[in-house]
Order: C-alpha cells, then structure tokens, then sequence
C-alpha cells in the first residue's frame, strides 16, 4: 500500500466475539490500524502507548484498531484466546480500541504490512498519509524523540499533508501461514 491509497474494506472477528468492519470509524478524522502480535516483544512494548495516543486522540475524533495477523499454529501465544486475554487485561473493548483476528491473514497481505508493528494511518478521506514505525525507542518510552506516529497524527488532524510519510517499521516479521 501506498501514500495516499485509498483504506481496503475488511471484516474480521474481534476479541469481544463479534464481528468488525473499518465502516464502525466512519465518523474518525484520523483512523490508525496496527498490525502487532502478542509474542513480539516489539509489539507488546507499544501497547501502553498506543492507549495513550488513543486517550489523548480521541476527542479529536481519532479512532486505533489492532489487526493480529501472526499464524497461531506456528505461535501460539498469538492464538484468538490468548487475543481476547490480552485484550480483558489493557481494557481495550472499554476504551473502542477494537482488537482484530486476521486468521486467514487476507488483511495483512492487502495492505501489504511485514512488520509487528506496523502503523497504516489514514485521514478522514480515508487516504493512507504516513505508514511505517511509531516511534524511535521500542525498548524505552522515556528515551524517544522521535514521535513519528504521534506528529502524522497531528498533521492528518490539522489537514496538512505529513512530511515524513514513511519511516520503516521496526519489529517482528508477520508469521505467516505455510
């Protein structure tokens, strides 16, 4: 997927049992989707975080959704129950941070993600207008200076157009299917 590529259509089952579509975000000025894992170490350091960008969004009316795409026969701490789990944990269903199964990872592919995690961002024309890492410290919240994710956010909010459209993902590689 490219700069300024148009959102593809997807419905996947959340950790909260029922089904989702990117449509329930139609009224998001900004909508990130995610593709992370729970056994990638990079991605389970971003959890906390992007609950944070989340809270202090979302009256800006931006909206986050988690799509975990790993092939839970090869890991199984990326398994649908284990999604649900973490997802009781941080809260998510509670704060409309929906967390999404991609089993047969048809949503990975479309986009074209690689990475966990890796951030797709979009405006309200649903545009893609910044993709790539979230920030430039995985290991260490206190040590970042860098906000990629976080400075998009506030261009797309603003409507200008995101000088730094693409900074490569930093993480764990999809596991996918054999």
């Amino acid at each position: 997927m490219e700069i300024g590529d148009k959102f593809i259509e997807f419905t996947l089952k959340g950790a909260d049992g029922k089904m989702h579509n990117i449509y329930e975000y139609a009224d998001k000025y900004a909508l990130c989707i995610v593709f992370t894992s729970n056994s990638c170490p990079y991605s389970k350091s971003y959890g906390k975080r992007l609950i944070k960008l989340l809270n202090a969004y979302e009256d800006d009316n931006f909206g986050i959704i988690g799509i975990n795409s790993n092939d839970a026969a090869q890991s199984p701490e990326d398994s649908y129950e284990n999604m649900v789990a973490i997802s009781e944990k941080l809260g998510l269903e509670s704060i409309n941070f929906m967390y999404l199964h991609d089993e047969d990872q048809s949503v990975a592919r479309a986009y074209g993600a690689t990475t966990t995690p890796e951030v797709f961002l979009f405006n309200s024309k649903r545009e893609l207008v910044y993709r790539g890492a979230i920030d430039d410290n995985w290991q260490n919240a206190n040590l970042v200076t860098r906000v990629y994710l976080e400075d998009a956010i506030e261009y797309c909010l603003d409507g200008l157009e995101v000088d730094f459209p693409f900074v490569p993902a930093e993480g764990c590689p999809i596991i996918w299917k054999p």
